[in-house]
């Protein structure tokens, strides 16, 4: 990891020092995203209420640029400019470059299909099953570390060779000796820990931003 991506989870980890007891497990989930996107791999995020709004706030820092600019290469351009000639400056100028996310919890057809006609505490579990490679990482929130859609698709990720990581609060769990990778919030309250699940994955989001758009 690069010095710079350190100092990212160092002054988040200043800004709240209660989260000092998560630091390892902190650094591991970054290292094991860097290592992800290094593979050419994706990310895959879960959780249910306020942790599936979280969900959709991590794909959206991820997909786009975060902190830093994410501007195409001039060969990527040269390439949309050769394909499309004087159209491709829009392209040129509003693409960027993206570090693969999906939040599993925004397809609400299928939701609803699969609830209705299979199982509803495995609709995460048949995505993953859909989407997981082993090159990919699958991170799941839970406040309780009990949701049990979110611990079947862990299951499913670890059948995948997926690497897992929990975000989580209170005892940690069931979850907690499941996943590879487990950040506890010492908190327990529900929205207490929301409110440390934040800065925790934004610190994620801008130290793997930063390990393949910094300097």
């Amino acid at each position: 990891m690069k010095k710079t991506s350190e100092e990212i989870l160092n002054r988040m980890l200043e800004n709240y020092p209660k989260l000092e007891s998560c630091r390892a497990e902190i650094v591991k989930a970054t290292e094991a995203m860097i290592l992800c996107y290094q593979n050419k791999g994706k990310l895959l995020v879960c959780g249910n209420g306020g942790s599936a709004a979280d969900s959709e706030h991590i794909v959206g820092e991820l997909m786009k640029e975060f902190a830093l600019p994410r501007k195409l290469s001039e060969d990527t351009k040269n390439e949309f400019r050769e394909m499309f000639g004087e159209k491709a400056e829009y392209l040129c100028d509003n693409l960027q470059y993206a570090l693969p996310a999906i939040s599993l919890v925004s397809e609400t057809a299928l939701s609803t299909a699969y609830s209705n006609d299979n199982a509803a505490d495995l609709y995460f579990a048949q995505q993953v099953w859909g989407h997981g490679q082993p090159v990919d990482v699958l991170l799941g929130i839970t406040t309780s570390g009990n949701s049990s859609n979110v611990i079947h698709a862990v299951e499913v990720a670890q059948y995948k060779k997926m690497t897992t990581i929990a975000l989580t609060g209170r005892d940690g769990g069931k979850i907690k000796d499941m996943a590879d990778i487990t950040i506890v919030v010492p908190e327990k309250e529900t929205f207490r820990i929301q409110e440390y699940h934040l800065p925790i994955y934004h610190a994620l989001c801008a130290a793997v931003e930063n390990e393949f758009f910094g300097e």
